[in-house]
């Protein structure tokens, strides 16, 4: 499978599109009573402290089948809706609905296909019931849904991610809640991590005050979906097996913690790579994240470079953008600081070895607090020894990678 596969593979139903429209249409493509506990979810609820917790895998399932579901160690949703009917007449009534469950406009009204299940942060033994969680196909019939409503043109890409962040958070719970945990499952976490992924990236291009939580909000649910799917990946293992998209999505957690003052959730890498299993180690993605890690350790930019926009999945392209940045200004305050003062450096060949437009070497330049001239020739340099160099801000402007997904 190439590379332009890999990211996107998990799904009968996958398809392929390209650019920024196709951000959202990638994902079509593609509790112990007072004890409270963290599930596969990541998120809280309670429940009763004298049943023992038991993974529900599709062998579960089978076995239950015509069963009573008292006899299992866990609940299982009769929820049929993606919203429970007792929830969305209370939302109804104290116009709690978000503008994308109204019906026509109508902030006392939704409907059952408009509104989906709230997060709630904590739940008791006596606030769930069979039927205010949803089975396993109404989960999945809610996250496309969902991930459907990033094509809105309607609404702004702001409003829409909060919506599905937090009815993600919703579904992940109803999962933990009923302890499932089978390929299926696997799959909406899998997308779950996508959706996280790619919002981080258009993020970045949204103003305003509140993007600045939003984005360290979505970066820390991000890495509690991965450690609940590593979880579950875990919880499956069978013998030198490897889950279909594993390894791309295992590699995402290098991604996310190349810098260790990123404030990135999680532990060392020098602890999480020993607990990979060989055949992971060995994996083309883990090699690749593992050479992008050495590469920005030592400070070679242009490897780094070279080899995120030859190898890179989308998702992994996505993930390392801000490294991207980070290693960009790095080369830059290195040419400035090492070249000849006297013979200023081309911006053409700097831009060919940051692998971006001209213009664009000409900005982060600038962005960087360094002036650029022409020189006798007609051809834009910039002279070396300044002295007011600066690192970008936080949330400087991203360029594209040339030879990569843009």
């Amino acid at each position: 499978m190439n590379r332009h596969n890999r990211g996107f593979s998990s799904s009968s139903s996958s398809s392929s599109s390209a650019d920024t429209s196709r951000v959202s249409k990638t994902y079509r493509s593609h509790q112990n009573s007072g004890i409270t506990r963290t599930g596969s979810g990541g998120d809280s609820f309670r429940r009763r402290s004298d049943v023992p917790r038991k993974r529900y895998n599709d062998t579960d399932e089978a076995a239950n089948k015509d069963g009573d579901p008292a006899d299992v160690s866990f609940i299982v949703g009769t929820c049929s809706s993606m919203c429970p009917e007792r929830e969305r007449v209370t939302r109804e009534r104290l116009r709690d609905l978000a503008v994308l469950e109204r019906l026509n406009g109508n902030p006392t009204k939704s409907s059952t296909d408009l509104a989906v299940k709230k997060f709630c942060r904590t739940l008791s033994a006596a606030d769930v019931q069979a039927s205010d969680v949803r089975s396993l196909p109404v989960l999945e019939e809610t996250l496309r849904y969902l991930l459907s409503l990033l094509d809105s043109r309607e609404h702004p890409f702001e409003l829409v991610h909060d919506f599905i962040f937090d009815r993600t958070r919703s579904i992940r719970q109803d999962l933990s809640i009923q302890n499932l945990a089978n390929e299926r499952v696997i799959h909406l976490y899998e997308e779950i991590v996508k959706f996280h992924v790619i919002s981080r990236q258009r993020l970045q291009s949204c103003s305003g005050t509140s993007i600045s939580s939003m984005h360290h909000l979505n970066m820390e649910q991000l890495a509690k979906t991965l450690t609940s799917l590593y979880n579950i990946y875990d919880a499956n293992r069978k013998p030198d097996y490897i889950y279909e998209n594993e390894a791309e999505f295992r590699s995402l957690y290098v991604l996310l913690h190349l810098n260790p003052s990123s404030g990135a959730l999680g532990e060392p890498l020098s602890l999480w790579f020993r607990k990979l299993t060989s055949a992971l180690i060995k994996s083309k993605e883990i090699c690749f994240v593992r050479n992008l890690l050495r590469s920005y350790r030592i400070g070679n930019y242009k490897n780094f470079l070279r080899t995120t926009a030859s190898e890179a999945t989308y998702l992994q392209y996505c993930t390392s953008e801000p490294h991207i940045r980070e290693m960009r200004s790095f080369a830059v305050q290195c040419i400035n600081n090492v070249c000849y003062k006297l013979q200023p450096y081309p911006l053409l060949q700097l831009s060919q070895n940051l692998m971006m437009k001209e213009l664009d070497a000409e900005s982060l330049c600038h962005e960087c607090g360094l002036e650029t001239c022409t020189d006798s020739d007609g051809c834009t340099v910039l002279p070396a020894k300044q002295s007011n160099f600066r690192h970008p801000e936080k949330g400087f402007k991203g360029y594209d990678l040339l030879g990569s997904w843009n």
